[in-house]
């Protein structure tokens, strides 16, 4: 089951902000591989998405994530068969989650934003089954062992994996700083959207060390 915090909760503004901070958990992961190069996507224009998806709201910001989607579209990848490896469904995933963050541009709102922060947790999930299902014990799994013990207390996550769990909590703090704001700040080019945004750069990390592991271990 994919959980999310509530983003009704939000200020339409915040809403748009914590789509920006679920796509910017998977940067890290979608930019340390290399793409497959029959897909004909250039790796500096998913970074441009990103950087673009982060700039302060605005027509100019928008038109130019726009057109930096339509030229996405035009690579082959979007006319073609693709049969993905493991880390390729990732990369895959989150580049459906910036073009559904472009329809949010287009139609603002709740459940559009929703989308793209379920993607997130969705991944995070997949993330966790690929861990379990893996003939090798992960190099941090005590340590994973251990973060699900201590969070145990706090809510009732025992079906949550270590992935999953660790995107939730990101997700919320972000949240819970994006309550708190008024409605004059917020920018993720402020300093506390910067501290938004490494923290789910760090999140992001993890997930690559994993993805990595998995290749490795061929799973």
């Amino acid at each position: 089951m994919v959980r999310i915090e509530r983003l009704v909760d939000l200020k339409p503004a915040y809403q748009r902000q914590a789509a920006v901070l679920a796509l910017w958990r998977w940067r890290a992961p979608v930019l340390a591989f290399e793409l497959d190069a029959e897909w004909g996507v250039d790796q500096a224009a998913l970074e441009s998405l990103f950087r673009l998806a982060a700039s302060p709201a605005g027509e100019q910001s928008d038109r130019a994530y726009r057109r930096a989607i339509a030229e996405l579209c035009t690579a082959p990848l979007f006319a073609s068969e693709v049969d993905p490896d493991t880390v390729q469904l990732f990369q895959l995933e989150t580049i459906s989650s910036l073009l559904a963050f472009g329809e949010l541009l287009d139609k603002p709102g709740v459940d559009e934003a929703e989308r793209v922060v379920e993607s997130s947790a969705g991944l995070a999930n997949y993330l966790d089954d690929l861990v379990e299902g893996s003939f090798y014990s992960h190099p941090s799994e005590e340590a994973h062992r251990q973060y699900l013990a201590d969070r145990a207390g706090r809510a009732d996550r025992a079906s949550e994996g270590y992935f999953g769990s660790r995107n939730f909590a990101v997700e919320s703090a972000c949240h819970g700083v994006l309550r708190a704001l008024p409605d004059s700040a917020g920018r993720l080019d402020s300093s506390t959207g910067r501290e938004l945004l490494a923290l789910c750069e760090g999140f992001g990390e993890e997930l690559v060390t994993t993805m990595r592991w998995l290749r490795t271990t061929g799973h």
